[in-house]
């Protein structure tokens, strides 16, 4: 069980994707960049990574090949999973803050059907277990206890409309509780509740002669409406975030494969200082010009997410990748590394992060580690695209 205050307790939710470092008896991160560029959200939870193979490439996903979990990375490619196959399920499990609390993880837990050859739907669920709380006052007055916790559900459906290029649509219900219904001197808390969707575009190019393909990803993901946690007046944004990004893959004989891949994320709402009160999209479209230090400071705001994959036989996986983010703008960059194995229907995925600019991280010294099934349909399946 932990003990919090109020403030403590926002700013560990508000935070959990800045370069965690230490944090003060008032709730002001120590070491935290004072001229205030980090751009922040409400149920920033949306964003953390969920399965192990992407967790392990430095988090890329949105052109990767498709697997299980494609639809938190992009709705579209999700259409282009193994023909072979007919229905999969997997279960992440990610520790949370894990070198200094127990109790805190985010489980993920994903699923897939194929509707014939070109249609794919699927449904997954996301959630973020803060353990127990005893919460406590800017007076150190007790206030009770507490679990927070945050979830989101979506579905998802994707479709291929030519040989080499699919879209796909998700619509999404997010659900944050971090106090109860908390009333307490100027503080007023109840659940947040909020509904989005996601957008996704893939195109993937075989090259035959080379055994090589090249791959092209897009995605706007939790584009939807603001979230209150006590009234109308006092709305936060949701991490409406753009992805980009490509993937190029060479099969160096018939048993060894290796995959580059390279992403850019970009958080789609104001940059600070902010208003809340700003529209929704006046927020979206204009956080591509909105930042006080101008084209540099927008440019800074791109993430870049770096990685590569090798297989051996379709069998064991091994994996690098780099994360970087900009010193004032959050300052998260580490590397990560995996491991996969495939047989038969079971697959099991491992993941590692170690920081590299001398700061901690929530993820740091922590094994990821996603479980999946995948079953192949008792016939094959040649419908045509144009069905």
């Amino acid at each position: 069980m932990k003990r919090l205050s109020i403030p403590t307790v926002f700013t560990l939710l508000i935070f959990p994707f800045v370069s965690w470092s230490q944090v003060s008896s008032s709730g002001t991160l120590i070491g935290q960049d004072t001229t205030n560029k980090v751009i922040t959200t409400a149920v920033p939870f949306l964003t953390i990574t969920p399965d192990a193979r992407a967790g392990g490439m430095g988090d890329v996903g949105v052109a990767t090949s498709a697997d299980v979990n494609s639809a938190y990375w992009n709705a579209g490619k999700l259409a282009f999973i193994d023909n072979g196959l007919g229905y999969g399920i997997s279960g992440s499990y990610t520790p949370w803050l894990g070198k200094i609390i127990n109790d805190m993880y985010v489980f993920y837990l994903s699923g897939f059907y194929k509707i014939g050859r070109v249609q794919t739907v699927a449904a997954s669920m996301k959630y973020f277990d803060l353990g127990e709380i005893q919460f406590k006052d800017v007076n150190n007055n007790d206030l009770g206890r507490f679990n927070p916790r945050e979830f989101a559900f979506d579905v998802t459906y994707s479709r291929m409309l030519t040989e080499e290029l699919a879209i796909g649509g998700a619509l999404r219900y997010i659900y944050s509780n971090l106090t109860g219904a908390l009333s307490t001197g100027n503080i007023d808390a109840r659940p947040g509740n909020s509904v989005a969707v996601d957008l996704g575009i893939y195109y993937t190019k075989p090259f035959r002669s080379s055994n090589s393909s090249y791959s092209l990803g897009a995605a706007i993901t939790n584009l939807g409406a603001k979230i209150t946690y006590s009234d109308s007046n006092n709305k936060d944004f949701i991490p409406t975030n753009l992805r980009l990004g490509g993937a190029y893959t060479r099969e160096l004989d018939s048993q060894n494969k290796l995959t580059f891949a390279l992403d850019f994320n970009k958080l789609m709402v104001p940059s600070p200082p902010k208003d809340n009160s700003t529209a929704l999209l006046s927020g979206i479209f204009g956080s591509f010009s909105d930042a006080p230090g101008g084209f540099n400071e927008e440019i800074s705001e791109f993430m870049i997410s770096t990685g590569t994959e090798y297989w051996y036989n379709d069998t064991f996986a091994g994996r690098l990748g780099y994360f970087y983010e900009a010193l004032y703008k959050g300052d998260r960059q580490y590397l990560t590394a995996g491991v996969g194995f495939r047989y038969d229907k079971f697959g099991i995925d491992v993941a590692y992060l170690v920081p590299t600019n001398g700061r901690e991280n929530a993820l740091a010294e922590t094994i990821r580690f996603t479980l999946m099934m995948n079953f192949q349909n008792k016939k094959g399946v040649d419908d045509s695209i144009t069905d």
